[in-house]
């Protein structure tokens, strides 16, 4: 399966989402997460401990591709409308992350507009979401709904252990913090509606 994990929009977990979903995947079978970001953020990521999959500059993906049942495409924010369309043809599920606040709902139908051209296969993720009462997530949820966006049912709550886990380079269930595991149980979600995304 190839993912990409993309937007118009930085700071809403797309490098934590692409991290995440590819630690999902490479306890499943082995997995290349592809560093598309001019940042380099999962290449920091990774150099900072080790994570459990590959992790390889765009520049030379093509050259660890080979042997991996799975592909991971941590984008640049903002990619260019050709960019967009381009990964969309090229991969199996793009995986759109969003916080629920209104300037990342604003750019996230702003990429939408974009998608309309082709036929892509996309999924919405809420992720930064704050706990309640608060009720941000729901609004959001709502919201997109009503505009038909396929949303994940799973959303990925805020919590402090994802910049502890990007800081010490290692996944969040790996972080020795009570709360990583329910933040872990966020993605185990999303991940297993990745897997049935690819079975439809």
């Amino acid at each position: 399966m190839i993912l990409a994990v993309t937007g118009f929009k930085g700071g809403v977990g797309k490098t934590t989402t692409a991290v995440h979903l590819a630690a999902f995947l490479s306890q499943r079978a082995p997995t290349l997460l592809v560093d598309g970001d001019p940042n380099r953020s999962a290449t920091g990521w990774h150099r900072r401990g080790g994570l459990p999959f590959t992790v390889a500059d765009e520049r030379v993906a093509a050259r660890y591709a080979k042997g991996h049942t799975h592909v991971v495409i941590d984008t640049q924010a903002r990619p260019s409308r050709e960019d967009l369309l381009a990964l969309a043809e090229g991969v199996d599920l793009l995986v759109l992350p969003t916080s629920p606040d209104a300037l990342a709902l604003e750019a996230l139908l702003a990429t939408l507009e974009a998608l309309e051209a082709v036929q892509a296969r996309y999924r919405v993720l809420l992720t930064l979401v704050p706990p309640r009462p608060s009720r941000d997530g729901e609004e959001a949820r709502i919201l997109l709904r009503e505009r038909g966006v396929p949303l994940f049912e799973g959303w990925v709550r805020r919590t402090a252990t994802f910049p502890k886990a990007a800081l010490q380079g290692m996944p969040v269930y790996a972080l020795p913090d009570p709360r990583a595991r329910l933040a872990w149980e966020d993605y185990l979600r999303v991940g297993e509606e990745v897997l049935g995304e690819q079975v439809r």
